[in-house]
């Protein structure tokens, strides 16, 4: 017996729509920190909160840009030229992220009918290019030809520069300070510490938020220590220096905010702790046997692909058949909301497959208790 059916949600975005859903096991935790019928509010609520987020951080960089490009042209300044271009790219990073949570939210159509939740992803790539080319190489030119072209500034555009940065580190600190909150509160709602939330969150928007902006307070620290030894040695050589280590902040920032973009629009499964939910649902069930495969992979923030070879116990006929899996999967999107596209296909187990499927449950296993680990020593 072979039948392959599929079912998905009227709100591709996770809404359960069955009144009186029973609450989810304590253990549940969803991608987007939510879990139950009201998974999709909360992650609109979400998005509203990181679109202020990221409204402030636009605002902030652009008044710094320009202030940090004034001084810099003022005082000669590579450092602060450095992060003149770090924050000019920030605000361009800022517009694509904005775009990106518009764009995610599209309704599915012909083209794309899992939704468009991995505009996140792409966007989210685009703004760390942009950290790479206008923030890190430009920086590490403004070092380069500092050390090769010597100094000229004289002590009020030290203080000009001085000044102007010390205005922007608390400008960006600020920025910080509210991404961090945002962060905090998705923290509380996922049940997680602060530190898991920063290696674990899934909001690509938020996280590339929070890292301009941790960059950016780190980053403006560099210049004043290079600004201020220059000034009180006349050596050169630290401003450069103080232009190198942004640059590589910024190279090294971007490489792992598009690595992990990179990871999620090639196709990643969702959280190990998730998946092992799944497979326990499942096997919890009366009428399955066995689950030989279980595939997942991220649509988006809020939306999920889970695919599950199964094994049920003989006796069921077809209609049966039928009613087992449509419960099942209903079910399924009740608990989690954002497991909006469920694929089930009943197949009949061989011994290879039962034991593969007892091999996968304690790997599985496994890397849970390895996260769990990590988590604890967080």
């Amino acid at each position: 017996m072979s039948r392959s059916t599929a079912h998905s949600p009227t709100d591709r975005h996770g809404t359960a729509r069955t009144p009186g859903t029973q609450d989810p096991p304590e253990t549940s935790r969803a991608p987007d920190g939510g879990h139950g019928p009201d998974g999709a509010g909360a992650r609109r609520g979400q998005d509203s909160r990181t679109a202020v987020t990221v409204f402030v951080a636009l605002g902030a960089n652009l008044v710094i840009a320009l202030a940090k490009a004034v001084g810099g042209i003022f005082s000669g300044s590579p450092a602060l030229l450095s992060e003149a271009a770090h924050s000019i790219a920030d605000s361009l990073n800022e517009v694509f992220l904005l775009a990106s949570l518009k764009r995610s939210r599209r309704a599915p159509d012909d083209q794309h009918p899992f939704g468009y939740g991995k505009e996140r992803y792409f966007w989210s790539l685009l703004a760390a290019v942009g950290i790479f080319v206008m923030g890190g190489c430009f920086s590490f030119f403004q070092g380069a030809e500092a050390l090769s072209a010597g100094s000229s500034e004289d002590h009020s555009g030290y203080l000009v520069g001085l000044a102007v940065l010390g205005v922007a580190l608390v400008a960006e600190g600020s920025s910080l300070v509210r991404a961090l909150v945002q962060v905090r509160g998705h923290a509380r709602e996922a049940n997680r510490g602060m530190a898991t939330e920063l290696r674990r969150g899934d909001d690509p928007t938020l996280r590339t938020v929070l890292a301009e902006d941790s960059t950016a307070c780190l980053g403006v620290v560099f210049a004043l220590l290079g600004m201020w030894l220059h000034m009180v040695t006349g050596q050169v050589a630290y401003e450069a220096t103080a232009s190198f280590l942004i640059g590589a902040l910024l190279v090294y920032v971007a490489y792992r905010l598009a690595r992990e973009s990179r990871g999620r629009l090639i196709g990643e499964a969702i959280d190990p702790v998730q998946r092992r939910e799944f497979r326990r649902f499942l096997e919890s069930q009366p009428e399955i046997d066995t689950v030989t495969t279980l595939l997942t992979m991220r649509l988006g923030n809020d939306s999920t692909l889970v695919a599950a070879r199964v094994d049920l116990f003989p006796g069921l006929d077809s209609e049966e058949v039928e009613e087992v899996l449509v419960r099942v999967k209903t079910a399924m999107a009740e608990l989690w909301p954002h497991a909006d596209q469920v694929f089930l296909d009943v197949t009949d187990a061989s011994a290879k497959d039962r034991a593969k499927a007892r091999a996968d449950r304690r790997e599985l296993d496994e890397t849970v208790a390895a996260v769990e680990r990590e988590d604890d020593g967080a």
